[in-house]
């Protein structure tokens, strides 16, 4: 599987992005799909991921309410909306996949691939 994030940049805090990652080399819906993030300074965390079905998602306390993804089976895309962004957003955003489609998808253990990230810059 490869993956191919796109869409970060510079935003003021309040702004929208909509960040993009394109998925190859596996059946779409037979992968787990997640968002994670990683500041400078600290771990990777968990943002948002979307089940193989993807009738399933689970996002993060931090971001609910404010973030949403999605998925797009014609194209083989994965996008991660991000509305209403503050300071503590500011990090490199990381597109993952899970072909073993664990249950626990919250884990960056449980992910197998992993894109090259696409950073964004919130500014207060």
């Amino acid at each position: 599987v490869q993956l191919q994030a796109s869409g970060g940049g510079l935003v003021q805090a309040g702004g929208s992005l909509r960040l993009s990652c394109a998925v190859s080399g596996r059946a779409f819906n037979t992968v787990n799909m997640g968002w994670f993030r990683q500041a400078p300074g600290k771990e990777r965390e968990f943002v948002v991921a979307i089940r193989w079905s993807g009738s399933i998602t689970s996002y993060a306390d931090s971001v609910k309410g404010r973030f949403t993804i999605s998925r797009s089976n014609a194209n083989n895309m994965i996008y991660l909306q991000m509305n209403n962004l503050k300071a503590e957003d500011t990090a490199v955003y990381y597109c993952a996949a899970d072909g073993t489609r664990s249950v626990a998808v919250t884990l960056t253990r449980s992910y197998n691939y992993w894109g090259q990230g696409t950073e964004v810059t919130v500014s207060s």
